[in-house]
């Protein structure tokens, strides 16, 4: 039973890795075929090189001198990421584990590398970091730029054309309704971007939501009431809670329009009401019905039910998850006869 279970211990490790040995002067007397079907070199190829062969010129030569260091003079196990080169001159990433062999008189007799690649995982991290890069940009741009535009100029403008239009011009051309959705729509933007820049603030290393004390019914109304959408919803007498008063808005702002907009009722209709016995905020529609199953997969990003007729991106239910995540606060989701019941744990 043992030689069984070391067999399949070396089968794993065969089939899983990429192994090679050398001799005491580095030339490789072995490799298996991962090794060679990663580096893209036969065995025949292999035996007799030094690993130069796949030597990318990435690691100075202060690395690899640590490397011999570790092995040789301490005797350990060199651990390390190590950066090669494939026989087509791509670049690929291994997860290395470098260790000396020593014979029967304590003399050098040769290596033994064992190796996990990388390289996946690697790209995936450029990636990611190429695209945080674009994040950062994006919100700099967000926080900054768009700054001027959303809370100095556009509001000095519609001041300014509100001082010179006199009650006379306002009727003659019917320019009371125009002038109230530009105030209304700005406001609306404002408050938007408001919670864009608290989102953005997130994008930095080791952020901390800023949060106050707030009441949920004072707020939300706030919010609710400059949309489009405000009679269809109904906001009863909520606690007092710390939240983050954009970011907190826009979370329960998404469930509200995703109760309307995926709704085949007549009366469409969302209640925020709060269950003192439970500390849970609960946000009721009554739509076509989102059951617990639903909700796990749907607020993946970036997903969407199928052959489902509205737009969208599918990342309004994961963004406010994970808004309401952050602030600890756990969110569930029932399905009802007619509708959905969104359930949030929230610490007063």
């Amino acid at each position: 039973m043992n030689l069984i279970q070391q067999d399949s211990k070396d089968f794993f490790l065969d089939y899983t890795c990429l192994i090679s040995i050398t001799d005491k002067f580095g030339k490789i007397i072995h490799a298996n075929q991962k090794f060679c079907d990663t580096s893209g070199y036969t065995l025949d190829e292999l035996l007799g090189q030094d690993h130069k062969v796949v030597n990318s010129g990435v690691h100075s030569p202060q690395f690899w001198r640590g490397m011999y260091h570790t092995v040789i003079n301490k005797r350990e196990v060199w651990e390390s990421i190590v950066t090669n080169r494939n026989k087509n001159g791509q670049l690929y990433y291994v997860k290395s584990w470098i260790k000396a062999e020593f014979d029967e008189n304590n003399k050098l007799s040769g290596f033994v590398s064992v190796r996990q690649d990388f390289t996946d995982l690697i790209k995936q991290q450029e990636e990611l970091s190429k695209k945080n890069t674009y994040l950062e940009h994006a919100a700099k741009i967000l926080r900054h730029d768009m700054h001027s535009g959303i809370n100095t100029y556009i509001p000095r403008g519609i001041s300014s054309l509100q001082r010179r239009l006199t009650p006379d011009l306002v009727e003659q051309y019917k320019l009371d309704a125009p002038l109230k959705l530009l105030s209304e729509g700005l406001k609306h933007t404002q408050k938007v971007y408001k919670g864009v820049y608290e989102f953005t603030n997130l994008v930095k290393y080791n952020a901390q939501l800023h949060k106050e004390t707030y009441n949920l019914s004072t707020i939300l109304k706030d919010f609710v009431n400059s949309t489009s959408y405000s009679d269809q919803v109904i906001i009863k007498d909520l606690p007092d809670a710390n939240v983050n008063e954009a970011l907190f808005c826009t979370a329960i702002d998404n469930l509200i329009r995703n109760g309307l907009k995926y709704n085949d009722s007549p009366t469409k209709q969302v209640i925020v009401y709060f269950d003192y016995e439970t500390n849970e905020l609960i946000v009721e529609d009554n739509g076509r019905g989102l059951s617990l199953t639903e909700f796990k997969e749907l607020s993946k990003p970036y997903t969407r039910k199928q052959n489902q007729k509205e737009s969208g991106t599918g990342l309004g239910l994961n963004i406010s998850c994970a808004i309401l995540k952050e602030h600890g606060f756990d969110v569930t989701c029932y399905k009802l006869k007619q509708g959905t019941r969104f359930k949030i744990t929230i610490t007063l």
